[in-house]
């Protein structure tokens, strides 16, 4: 099924070498929206496990993803799972997609990036409250707008997910089999996407 999802090109990239890469493959791409998405993972027996796994966020064991949507809910990127205590923006610059995303397309991201629009110039997060005080009124317009125009990228998050096996508790053993239950979900999904 991968290797069909590859020959139409549903599959995400998994890497982006340099941005004459990323225009060669996605030359319609404006925007890039950030997001991470998590799955429950059988609860580790043994205890260093259990520490790299428990994501506090969630209350639970977790293995963890960073998708790259475009505003049309296809999922053009995507990192290897990772275990669910990693932080969101330490394994987006771990995974380093964002530097080899051309200035002229816009990247939008959740307050889980913070730090990311100090190294990048086309990047746009939601304004963060500060330390004891409050948004104003346009901040909070800001951010609402903000987040009817990211909303997108978590409908693609339920479009991966409708397929059970990137749902229900992951159980198997195999390494790094639920990464490429992953991919082909997103191949899946992106493939449903074009044939609708």
């Amino acid at each position: 099924m991968e290797q069909t999802l590859g020959h139409k090109q549903a599959l995400p990239e998994r890497k982006v070498r340099s941005m004459e890469e990323f225009l060669e493959r996605f030359p319609e791409v404006k925007e890039v929206i950030f997001d991470g998405t998590e799955r429950p993972v059988q609860r580790p027996k043994d205890s260093d496990k259990q520490k790299e796994h428990y994501s506090s966020k969630k209350k639970r064991h977790t293995r963890k993803h960073i998708t790259g949507s475009t505003r049309k809910k296809r999922v053009i990127l995507l990192t290897k799972a990772r275990a669910g205590t990693v932080h969101d923006k330490r394994q987006l610059d771990e995974a380093d997609l964002v530097g080899n995303i051309p200035d002229e397309v816009v990247i939008e991201g959740a307050l889980g990036f913070q730090g990311l629009q100090n190294e990048f110039e086309n990047v746009h997060l939601p304004h963060k409250k500060p330390k004891g005080k409050k948004l104003s009124e346009q901040q909070k317009q800001e951010n609402r707008e903000f987040s009817r125009q990211r909303v997108v990228c978590e409908h693609a998050h339920a479009g991966i997910k409708r397929y059970r096996s990137v749902t229900d508790v992951y159980r198997n053993r195999v390494p790094d089999f639920d990464d490429r239950l992953m991919l082909n979900a997103a191949g899946l999904w992106n493939w449903y996407l074009d044939a609708a």
